[in-house]
């Protein structure tokens, strides 16, 4: 399969085009700025993009069977909010556009756990129930996390006009190995400081997985998914966690030992997918 991955020379670009060229894929890669270097050894031809012009992203897709859609501002912070809303909107609507003008049936867009509400808020508020699934309500306070609500919405159209099988990866924050490598067995976090994020991450391999995954996948229809670790950042059970800092959440399921306070089950029954890679896999 010929891949479009938009963002490639990203942190979560690079590992998906890696990840897609180790199973046998054929990547390219549609972004601002090239990768420094190849990636992982693997060159993959590179397209300058301005993935909010529809016109310029019909021309890098072109040809390919699928597209990961991964371009945008990250955070909230760097630029002004109305920046960071229409650029991640419109490039968005651009690439999933671009590809349904192709005749394009697949794709992947990167949204995000911000888009329930607790990442950016200015008012803290937790979540109202754990495991947080796909279902709890989206209560969102910012632009970013608001861009992604509108990216899924976005998705969910053009499945209805054009079939196109859409996958909105709601990652955590994607953490590098070696970003986590110094942690000790108490945990990599201070728990009151990442309490209303349920204590979470996800691995970058694991993210660039899921990527992969998603285009892989047999379902059909635009779906959101959890792209959470297996266990949080902290050292406590969590459920102690959830007693001491979060008291007031429901618990609808126990939590076993470390688990993470996310519901995967979905991108694993859909996508095939499960977390593999864990920080405590660096303790000795």
């Amino acid at each position: 399969m010929k891949v479009l991955v938009t963002g490639g020379s990203g942190r979560l670009g690079r590992a998906t085009i890696a990840g897609l060229v180790a199973h046998a894929h054929e990547a390219i890669n549609a972004d601002q700025a090239p990768p420094s270097g190849d990636i992982q050894g693997t060159p993959v031809r590179f397209i300058k993009t301005d993935l909010t012009d529809v016109g310029e992203v019909v021309g890098a897709i072109h040809g390919c069977d699928a597209v990961i859609h991964l371009g945008a501002i990250p955070s909230p912070y760097g630029h002004a909010g109305e920046v960071v809303f229409r650029n991640n909107t419109q490039s968005t609507f651009a690439v999933l556009h671009a590809a349904s003008l192709l005749g394009i049936k697949r794709a992947a867009i990167a949204s995000s756990v911000s888009a329930y509400g607790m990442a950016w808020t200015n008012k803290p508020f937790g979540p109202l129930y754990a495991p947080l699934d796909e279902d709890h309500p989206l209560l969102v306070h910012d632009p970013y996390g608001l861009s992604k609500e509108v990216d899924e919405r976005t998705a969910a159209m053009i499945h209805r006009r054009t079939g196109m099988t859409i996958a909105c990866l709601r990652f955590h924050w994607i953490a590098l190995p070696e970003e986590l490598a110094g942690a000790s067995p108490e945990g990599a976090v201070a728990p009151t400081g990442h309490k209303y994020n349920l204590w979470g991450y996800v691995d970058v391999r694991d993210a660039a997985a899921a990527c992969r995954l998603a285009v892989e996948a047999d379902f059909t229809g635009s779906e959101a998914f959890n792209i959470v670790a297996g266990d949080t950042l902290c050292g406590p059970p969590t459920e102690e966690l959830i007693a001491q800092y979060l008291p007031e959440m429901e618990l609808r399921s126990p939590i076993l030992g470390n688990g993470g306070g996310f519901a995967v089950e979905k991108a694993a029954r859909v996508l095939g997918w499960r977390p593999k890679h864990s920080w405590r896999d660096n303790l000795t």
